[in-house]
């Protein structure tokens, strides 16, 4: 059996899938950036307090990434039928879980923001920076998780562009306003930590306003309006919360392992607190194209499923796992060559950056291995269908080798903090061995859908009759 996809098509697909949400994750990336690179001229204690403030969008981000993951497996199997009626349906069930989880966790955080980060560090100088932070960060949660919620739906439908454009207006609004509130310019006044919070409350709205007139007005492939919101399907529901809810459950357990490694390395002291900061930065400057990519195959891989095509995505997996491998092995390479300089752009002490030397060339090798693993397990088995396996394995993975490891080597043998940030990435390779078994026995792709490719395609005309 063939190795290598010889089909052009499949590359024109899924370059076209993936450049905009590489560009537009290049973009968000240069948000937080700016935010980091300005913060970082308040000194090691400010973007310590931004990160560990920053932790509670992290959560939300894992919820997120749960909640449109959920959603997008199904819709992008029927995009592949084109049944556009029941991709509503799902987004709306989507949008609901999605303003009930935002609007608890903004109230939580704004009214226990010191509680909060007490949870993570018991720095009371970084703890007093992220409570300036989270006090207009707080209000920023309900829309970012409406317009990644929309962002998601577009992807879903191949309408990967439109994320990307908006990205690009938030960046702008973002890196202005940072300029204003943090220094204090054009008569504001100098507001340190919460003027980039502040600063990225008002780019949330205007991110999530834009998605909302896009989808309202501009789109139309789905062709939603707001009475879909309403929308209610029993079996529906049901699929999306039996498929879904590994999904969702498996983003829980990744966002149990940030808050916990936060926590440990917070116990570490400001320079590692500060250091695991930059290194993040780092880490998804160099993973965009990797992210990118997965998520465009992910979307190739459901809408290939959904249409019941299973030996041409046997071929392309095979394909894909070689892309992959080759990608993170590039990117451990840049790692290596980057770190130096990437550090000359923080104002921060020697011990600080010696620190971030360190864990950035842990990084260099594990970040192959989330190249690889990370696109089997997600690009592949479980946008494929098979949502359980994924969950199971991190649960595993998270709660057997890598947090238990990670309190051993901070508490019980007090290592260096590299050590404890190797012991908190070890799964990322120790996980390639279960991707290669897992995605070459092929017993990953499920169809999800309901109906049969007749009705769906009725349906479609039906509702392309109504509008006309």
């Amino acid at each position: 059996m063939a190795i290598i996809v010889r089909d052009r098509g499949f590359y024109r697909t899924l370059w076209a899938l993936s450049v905009p949400i590489v560009l537009q994750n290049l973009i968000t990336f240069g948000v937080g950036f700016s935010d980091n690179v300005m913060v970082g001229g308040l000194g090691a204690n400010a973007i310590a307090g931004v990160f560990m403030g920053n932790q509670v969008q992290t959560l939300l981000q894992m919820f997120m990434l749960g909640i449109a993951g959920a959603m997008q497996i199904l819709t992008a199997q029927y995009w592949g039928r084109r049944d556009t009626g029941r991709i509503r349906s799902i987004v709306a069930i989507a949008f609901r879980i999605t303003l009930g989880i935002t609007v608890v966790l903004g109230l939580a955080t704004a009214v226990f923001p010191a509680w909060i980060l007490g949870l993570f560090t018991n720095d009371p100088l970084v703890v007093a920076q992220g409570v300036q932070f989270l006090k207009y960060m707080a209000f920023s949660y309900v829309f970012f998780g409406v317009s990644q919620l929309l962002v998601s739906a577009m992807r879903s439908v191949e309408s990967v562009k439109i994320g990307m454009y908006v990205s690009i207006g938030t960046f702008v609004v973002n890196l202005f306003l940072n300029w204003v509130f943090i220094y204090g310019a054009l008569g504001a006044p100098a507001m340190g930590v919460a003027g980039c919070a502040l600063s990225t409350l008002v780019a949330r709205i205007v991110e999530a306003g834009a998605m909302v007139l896009y989808v309202g007005l501009g789109d139309r492939k789905l062709r939603m309006r707001f009475h879909d919101l309403l929308r209610f399907d029993a079996l529906l529901r049901n699929d999306y919360f039996r498929f879904g809810l590994p999904v969702i459950a498996g983003q829980i357990v990744w966002a149990i392992n940030n808050l916990a490694s936060s926590a440990i390395l917070g116990r570490l002291g400001a320079e590692a607190i500060a250091a695991t900061s930059i290194t993040n930065m780092l880490y998804v400057l160099v993973s965009i194209v990797i992210m990118g990519l997965s998520a465009g195959v992910g979307i190739l891989t459901g809408k290939t499923v959904g249409a019941g095509e299973f030996e041409k995505m046997k071929l392309y997996a095979k394909t894909i796992q070689v892309m992959f491998l080759v990608i993170g092995l590039c990117a451990g390479a840049v790692v290596l060559l980057l770190r130096s300089p990437f550090l000359q752009i923080y104002n921060i002490d020697a011990a600080t950056r010696a620190v971030s030397l360190q864990f950035m060339a842990v990084l260099a090798v594990t970040i192959v291995g989330t190249s690889y693993q990370g696109m089997c397990l997600g690009g592949l088995v479980r946008a494929g269908g098979d949502t359980s396996f994924v969950f199971l394995n991190d649960t595993v993975f998270v709660f057997l080798t890598v947090l238990p490891s990670a309190l051993l080597a901070a508490f019980v043998f007090h290592t260096q903090p590299w050590v404890v940030f190797a012991c908190l990435k070890s799964d990322q390779i120790t996980k390639m061995a279960v991707a290669v078994v897992k995605i070459n026995r092929f017993k990953w792709m499920k169809n999800l859908t309901r109906g049969t490719r007749t009705e769906a395609l009725g349906e479609v005309a039906a509702e392309l009759e109504l509008a006309e």
